[in-house]
């Protein structure tokens, strides 16, 4: 077992969002914002959303069953299922137990793990929870399964664009394409109420976004400069921009993405200014007496920061950003679906290079940590990966629906919140094959769900016998 336990990481992904979009473009227009305000404001392209026959749980159903057909995983060599999310279904009930539905079917309720929670942090929890358990004496020899699986909406109003909706998929085990650098990983934790859900009746965060933009460039730099400690403790040198091929950002919105780069760089500047080029090192010296809060509140910096690290920024962090921007904010799901497009875009050059990756949840929790590449052994290689996740098929075969269709479908969600004794429309026309739905609410608020393809099935609670 101990010989085993190398490398340990991510062997498998896959993907799932809905259909149903609606255009950044076309919403400013409804909305009678000024153009340019989400797509060039925001940095954003394309907003998926769920109708009503779908949900976190569906998503997840539907992207689980998918990741263990594509690589023909026996369900039965799962011993460890950790998902992450904020979209509270039940106060209770852990999403994960719906996905035992499809482990009971093969007689595999032997799987530890439940839900990991705390805004958008939760899906990077539930993966060190399964890293941690590969890695450890109680490891059985079974893969781990990460689900991150989130619905962001807003209520009307500015923050209404920053929404999205994705689940993704993790097989977790030793000899991984994708494996974990865990000495260098830095955390940040606080107490701040700058995003939270403290009404239990809607589903509508509450969202100072000034003090969230500020926590989560503070987290940034913090969690950096724990990362780097540890870098130059293990490697004897000090680390840079220049040690990793990518960066992937939690993305709520690219223009955040954006500062969030050119702050590292920054923190480059300040640290290690011989690892940034004259020119800029002449431009960033204007700031070098900032203090903390004064950096974060000014905008010359920023702009400055972000102009000297375009050209980095454009060839480290732009491959990340093709499904956030098209796709929205996944909350949980939004960190590594970035990690998805660059998977997606350079997965032919990325054998024996550094990933570094930034988590951010609000409230407040942070990790940066990295990850190695190697070509990896099929079906767990990373051109396979890349294949499977199918991320143009997916982002070609969705369906663009008008802005008042969009918000007709808010109003409908809005009503449904929490509510029982309701039968969906099971329209799955937009739908594809083997995706799975919610087709009723019942008195007793037991959710059922079916699967396209599975309609003339029934399975007992309530799931089509579909795997």
């Amino acid at each position: 077992m101990e010989e085993q336990r190398k490398d340990v990481g991510i062997l498998a992904m896959d993907i799932y969002f809905p259909p149903t979009c609606v255009q950044q473009e076309s919403l400013e227009a409804y909305d009678g914002a000024s153009k340019g305000k989400y797509t060039i404001g925001l940095g954003q392209d394309c907003m998926a959303f769920c109708t009503e026959v779908e949900d976190v749980i569906s998503m997840s159903l539907t992207v689980v069953t998918s990741l263990l057909e594509k690589y023909n995983i026996d369900p039965r060599q799962i011993g460890r299922l950790e998902v992450g999310s904020e979209t509270v279904i039940d106060k209770s009930k852990s999403i994960k137990t719906w996905l035992m539905q499809i482990f009971e079917k093969c007689g595999n309720s032997d799987i530890e793990g439940v839900d990991s929670t705390n805004a958008c942090y939760g899906g990077t929890a539930a993966l060190f929870n399964c890293v941690n358990w590969a890695e450890s004496s109680s490891w059985d020899g079974r893969y781990g399964l990460v689900v991150c699986t989130d619905s962001a909406v807003y209520a009307e109003g500015p923050a209404r664009p920053t929404g999205g909706a994705a689940a993704i998929a993790m097989l977790i085990g030793p000899n991984a394409p994708i494996s974990f650098e865990g000495k260098f990983r830095g955390t940040h934790m606080a107490h701040v109420y700058d995003f939270y859900k403290p009404n239990l009746a809607s589903e509508y965060p509450v969202v100072d976004g000034k003090l969230s933009q500020t926590c989560y460039l503070m987290a940034l730099d913090l969690c950096y400069k724990h990362y780097c400690s540890k870098y130059e403790k293990f490697e004897g040198k000090q680390f840079s921009i220049s040690d990793a091929a990518y960066f992937v950002f939690h993305s709520p919105y690219n223009k955040l993405v954006q500062k969030s780069f050119a702050r590292l760089y920054f923190n480059d500047f300040l640290n290690n200014c011989s690892s940034i080029d004259k020119e800029a090192r002449e431009k960033l010296e204007q700031f070098a007496g900032l203090t903390g809060d004064e950096s974060y509140q000014s905008r010359e910096l920023e702009k400055t920061s972000q102009q000297v690290a375009k050209h980095l920024y454009d060839t480290k962090v732009q491959p990340s950003t093709l499904v956030p921007k098209q796709v929205g904010n996944m909350y949980t799901a939004s960190l590594y679906a970035a990690f998805v497009s660059v998977l997606h875009n350079k997965h032919s050059t990325l054998g024996g290079q550094r990933i570094v990756m930034f988590s951010y949840g609000s409230g407040l929790s942070s990790s940066m940590f990295s990850f190695k590449l190697q070509d990896g052994q099929h079906p767990f290689s990373i051109s396979n990966i890349a294949s499977v996740m199918n991320v143009t098929g997916k982002l070609e075969s969705r369906h663009v629906l008008s802005p008042e269709k969009f918000v007709e479908t808010m109003k409908l969600m809005e009503h449904r919140y929490g509510a029982k004794d309701f039968v969906t429309s099971k329209d799955t026309s937009l739908l594809t094959p083997g995706t799975f739905y919610l087709t009723e609410v019942d008195s007793m608020y037991r959710r059922y769900y079916a699967k396209k393809g599975d309609e003339d099935k029934k399975a007992s609670g309530g799931v089509a016998n579909g795997h």
